[in-house]
């Protein structure tokens, strides 16, 4: 099956087969990304997508959806200790929708509540550099926001 892609004339080639998950932790100047492997069993991060304007950010997300044959995108969602929605909870849901719209695909919202907390800590308990933490905090929180959604997934 085709979809139209966002902004283009081609369209994104979807598979019969289940393609691979994207997942993002939204952040106002980074995105951090991780993609499943093609049975959905693991995550692997990608490079963080340093946000410029909606144009280009939409345009990596584009490439890496083709790239890697995205069919689904699962969103980290911050939710406040005691569960409630904020300020920053209403901009992820905007935006997945805006990612709904766009690309034609389904986007999940999932809890990262304490994401940003545990990649800090598994850096440092690897003794990364507070320097490259901060270069790779984004895309860890990625990863872990697609592992769990994946574990739960697996559990259903």
């Amino acid at each position: 099956m085709k979809e139209k892609s966002p902004g283009s004339g081609e369209a994104i080639s979807r598979q019969a087969t289940p393609g691979r998950i994207l997942a993002i932790d939204y952040g106002a100047r980074r995105m951090g990304l991780a993609v499943s492997d093609p049975l959905g069993i693991t995550a692997q991060g990608l490079p963080t997508l340093e946000r410029k304007n909606k144009r280009s950010d939409f345009a990596r997300l584009e490439r890496t959806l083709r790239e890697y044959g995205v069919s689904e995108i699962v969103l980290g969602y911050p939710l406040r200790m005691s569960g409630e929605e904020g300020a920053q909870s209403q901009k992820v849901s905007e935006f997945a929708e805006t990612l709904r719209q766009k690309f034609q695909i389904p986007v999940h919202l999932w809890d990262e509540r304490l994401t940003s907390a545990e990649a800090n800590r598994l850096l440092r308990e690897a003794e990364v550099s507070t320097r490259k933490r901060a270069q790779a905090v984004d895309r860890m929180a990625a990863v872990l926001i697609l592992q769990s959604f994946l574990q739960a997934r697996t559990n259903k």
